[in-house]
């Protein structure tokens, strides 16, 4: 059965228009107004987060607690503005709420809102630090999106590999834990089999906070062992994500057009629908 799409308001009408106009200034970075607005709501991000960082700070917040306060309720609404505008300007907003930074402009006005009954969340609101990567669409650095994407295509690829390993020194750890238990001893501060696993994944880690460590000359015999079975293993996980990217190959070159239903970018140069919602692209603006 055919699916029937929701038709877009006609370019001419004069809703067409607007959305079409606040559409290239939210989602498009190639124009100049957009450039514009992105560098405006990276400042904005900027400065409300030094807001947020500055009022967890006794002493400033004891001074200027109030105008932080209002400052951060200002952007707040700012942003909540924004959100609704750029649901506004594409033809499926759900599309945009569920893709990775529609839940990120969702989650960068949450917190305030929030705080109201739950008091403190406000300074959940650093989240909103992540709504700088919109700075790839500005700095034209869409191909280094390829390439996370790449990064992750390997990680999902080497995830049943990842986790046999996980599992492996999951079971090592609680050997070599239980066995330090018992060759050092309460005495010696290895009070529990659990507090002896924690030290073996500290040291199996090479973290070494150094608040237990064994005093017996079996115990460092076997703590040397678990040192030497550490640096190996951290090139495990290494060579599995390596092996994954050198499969995953090179992928090729993409662009920075906004989709108009859905908000996504990141298409390939040549694409003419959507990879995220089917729906047809403009023509590259020359």
């Amino acid at each position: 059965m055919t699916r029937i799409r929701k038709p877009i308001e006609s370019p001419g009408a004069p809703q067409g228009r607007w959305r079409l106009l606040l559409h290239e200034i939210i989602f498009e970075a190639d124009t100049s107004a957009g450039k514009t607005f992105d560098v405006l709501l990276i400042a904005s991000i900027l400065l409300s987060v030094t807001a947020v960082m500055l009022d967890s700070v006794a002493s400033i917040n004891e001074r200027w607690g109030a105008e932080l306060y209002l400052i951060e309720w200002i952007f707040t609404i700012l942003f909540s503005v924004e959100y609704v505008v750029r649901l506004a300007t594409v033809s499926r907003p759900a599309e945009y709420a569920r893709s990775f930074f529609g839940v990120v402009d969702l989650l960068a006005v949450l917190p305030t809102y929030l705080s109201l009954i739950v008091p403190g969340s406000q300074y959940l609101l650093v989240i909103r630090i992540l709504r700088i990567l919109r700075i790839f669409r500005i700095l034209k650095l869409v191909q280094y999106v390829g390439e996370a994407r790449l990064l992750i295509q390997a990680l999902k690829a080497s995830r049943r590999k990842i986790t046999v390993f996980l599992y492996t020194v999951l079971t090592l750890v609680v050997i070599l834990g239980s066995m330090m238990y018992v060759v050092e001893g309460r005495e010696n501060g290895f009070t529990s089999i659990p507090r002896s696993i924690y030290w073996a994944i500290v040291t199996l880690t090479t973290v070494g906070y150094g608040d237990i460590s064994p005093k017996t000359g079996l115990g460092q015999v076997l703590a040397t062992v678990v040192m030497i079975i550490g640096y190996g293993i951290i090139a495990v996980p290494t060579g599995i994500v390596t092996v994954e990217l050198s499969r995953a190959g090179s992928s090729r070159g993409l662009d920075a057009r906004a989709c108009l239903s859905c908000g996504g970018d990141g298409h390939d140069a040549d694409a003419r629908f959507c990879k995220h919602c089917g729906s047809g692209l403009e023509s590259p603006k020359s």
